[in-house]
């Protein structure tokens, strides 16, 4: 896993869950708890490889939490929203990319133009909590 940066540690909204030395969430089943239209909570038990492609699989305003499942049916949460308050683990934020982020999560603790500059994001295909290579055209 790449070396996180993150600029804006005092943001008391976005909390970075550590777990075990290089927790990696990678191929198995992910828990993803969403909100739907009436406002019931749905639970969906999906086969994805990693936690940002069950995090695309569904709209992002609507998912409140995504858990990877361990081999004992135990779940370990990789991502949790409450309102503007966020819950990531570092497995999901070096995956997570700034088109990510902007398309639904622009009111969240997620968002942050400083965290952009930091990691060097020019377009919405870049990481947002990992530094991005600079390409100097030739």
């Amino acid at each position: 896993m790449k070396d996180l940066v993150l600029v804006n540690a005092r943001n008391r909204d976005l909390n970075v869950l550590s777990f075990m030395d290089n927790f990696v969430a990678g191929e198995g089943t992910y828990r993803v708890i969403t909100k739907c239209k009436a406002g019931f909570m749905v639970t969906s038990d999906i086969q994805t490889n990693s936690a940002i492609s069950a995090f695309r699989r569904f709209k992002p305003k609507a998912i409140q939490s995504i858990a990877y499942i361990l081999n004992g049916g135990y779940p370990i949460t990789v991502y949790a929203r409450n309102g503007k308050k966020v819950w990531a683990s570092e497995c999901f934020l070096s995956e997570v990319t700034v088109g990510d982020i902007n398309q639904d999560l622009s009111n969240t603790a997620l968002y942050c133009q400083g965290q952009y500059q930091a990691v060097n994001a020019k377009t919405w295909a870049d990481k947002a909590y990992v530094k991005n290579e600079e390409v100097i055209a030739a």
